[in-house]
């Protein structure tokens, strides 16, 4: 019995090390008093935020911007650089149907190491052809695995980005493949508004993803949720909110 306490004491001082190595000084509750960082916000509309990451893709991307047009849904694609470079043109048919680009580096790499520079380099050269394709520059990031410390937070916010994660229970772990069933019970489960949803279209097979999008919109649907840009969310739920991010509201 004491072996048996001894290892789970172990374990818990390993996992505890390893979230105070990803959280590192500041915790996500001191980053939220920021004002840039964001897992969720508090809103008395029924909204809620798809984002989906590591596109474009030239298969599921198309897919899921179709099932978005059928339930006239808007979300915000957290696109990696060097697939932008490969499909410049499903960039532009997703501002065209009035989803929001945002920043989730060129190479990503995960790497909560990262240096200040190198990922500085990172998200200007993403951000430099995001506008290169729609004109635009993105105002929002995400960090590559959801890892953020010290560095990745004030690098990011230095330039003039604001960090959005997810919520910690709208992972929808669509990443793994855990089944379609699963990823709809993942997020429909625990909806609440505000909530800011994590789902990917690239990085590998998203079949599932495709598959239970279109139950998830028809759930929100029938329950009155409004699926909105980041952007949007965040002007309809925050006092403030800079210009550059009005490009992506549509009501």
């Amino acid at each position: 019995m004491r072996c048996l306490l001894f290892i789970l004491c172990l374990t818990l001082i390993s996992l505890q090390s390893h979230f105070e190595v990803l959280a590192d000084s500041k915790g996500r509750f001191e980053l939220e008093k920021t004002g840039r960082v964001f897992w969720e916000v508090h809103s008395k509309e029924k909204l809620v935020a798809l984002t989906f990451d590591d596109g474009p893709h030239p298969l599921y991307t198309p897919q899921i911007l179709d099932i978005l047009a059928k339930y006239n849904a808007r979300a915000t694609f957290f696109v990696i650089g060097k697939n932008v470079e490969k499909y410049p043109d499903i960039i532009r048919k997703q501002v065209d149907a009035g989803h929001e680009i945002a920043n989730h580096t060129y190479q990503h790499n995960y790497d909560i190491h990262v240096s200040a520079t190198k990922l500085e380099q990172e998200i200007k050269k993403t951000s430099n052809i995001i506008y290169s394709i729609t004109g635009y520059t993105p105002s929002l990031f995400r960090p590559v695995g959801g890892y953020y410390n010290d560095t990745i937070v004030k690098t990011a916010l230095k330039n003039d980005n604001y960090v959005i994660m997810w919520g910690w229970h709208q992972d929808t772990k669509d990443w793994s493949q855990p089944g379609t069933k699963k990823i709809i019970h993942n997020v429909i489960s625990d909806t609440k508004p505000g909530d800011i949803i994590l789902l990917h279209d690239s990085g590998g097979n998203r079949t599932q993803t495709v598959e239970a999008l279109d139950k998830i919109l028809a759930v929100f649907k029938k329950e009155g949720y409004e699926c909105v840009t980041v952007s949007e969310l965040l002007y309809r739920t925050q006092p403030t909110l800079p210009v550059s991010l009005r490009i992506f509201l549509h009501f």
